[in-house]
């Protein structure tokens, strides 16, 4: 998908220095950093896979990032060499195909680590939205399109109040608010929180957007368009399933 061909559905974006320039000073020396520190466990973990289970180190998959352009994040494998990848299917941890240590390294996002290289090469954020599937996007409203006005991220505000706990609707409400509120100091609380949820687990951060310090009813441009959008869909189109 050309980024040129993107509409971000007019995106109410933070203006302060942080979201113009600063976070992404930090995304690079902070992800040269955290490589450095988390590079032996990077190396145990990569030996680990190559031991326990056949197949290939990481796991590819295109996804779409800022403005569309699309980028293959790293990420370790952790399901067994051969599966036929869904893009619509959800795994959770207990799915048949993903291998005892795979299990492990989901749990303790360590899975997803390697996504410190697309930090460092500026695909990627160390906070922001989670990347999606450009076949994903290719059906977002107009509001979730605002979620491609910044780089994805390694973690985010939504991953932090629930991520598969709760509703998309409700992921995608948390990084429109991101979005427009981007500072510095909310991208150290989202990582704080982060190390909360990897030793506590998303469920016991959980909470509806509604439910959270962040809402205030009227403010996320497009919303009201969003449900009413997707009531058209459902409409034209009875048996179809809102998988994105």
């Amino acid at each position: 998908m050309s980024p040129d061909a993107v509409d971000l559905g007019q995106p109410s974006l933070s203006s302060t220095l942080w979201a113009r320039g600063g976070k992404r000073v930090f995304d690079l020396l902070a992800g040269i950093a955290l490589t450095a520190l988390f590079s032996p466990l990077l190396l145990f973990a990569a030996a680990a896979i190559k031991i326990s289970s056949p197949g290939p180190l990481f796991f590819h998959h295109l996804r779409s990032g800022r403005h569309g352009s699309e980028f293959r994040p790293f990420k370790f494998r952790t399901m067994r060499h051969g599966r036929k990848s869904d893009a619509v299917e959800l795994v959770p941890l207990d799915h048949p195909e993903i291998t005892r240590l795979g299990r492990l390294l989901r749990r303790t996002k360590i899975d997803e680590l390697p996504q410190l290289f697309n930090v460092i090469a500026g695909d990627m954020s160390l906070v922001g939205p989670r990347p999606d599937l450009p076949e994903h996007v290719a059906q977002y409203t107009r509001f979730r399109r605002q979620r491609l006005a910044v780089r994805p991220g390694l973690t985010g505000l939504g991953q932090v109040n629930g991520s598969a706990s709760i509703s998309w609707d409700e992921r995608t409400r948390y990084d429109v608010y991101y979005i427009a509120h981007c500072s510095a100091w909310m991208d150290l609380c989202v990582m704080a929180r982060t190390v909360g949820v990897i030793l506590r687990g998303e469920e016991a951060f959980a909470r509806a957007y509604e439910d959270s310090p962040f809402y205030n009813e009227g403010e996320l441009l497009g919303w009201d368009d969003h449900v009413e959008e997707l009531k058209r869909r459902e409409q034209a189109a009875p048996d179809h399933q809102d998988a994105v």
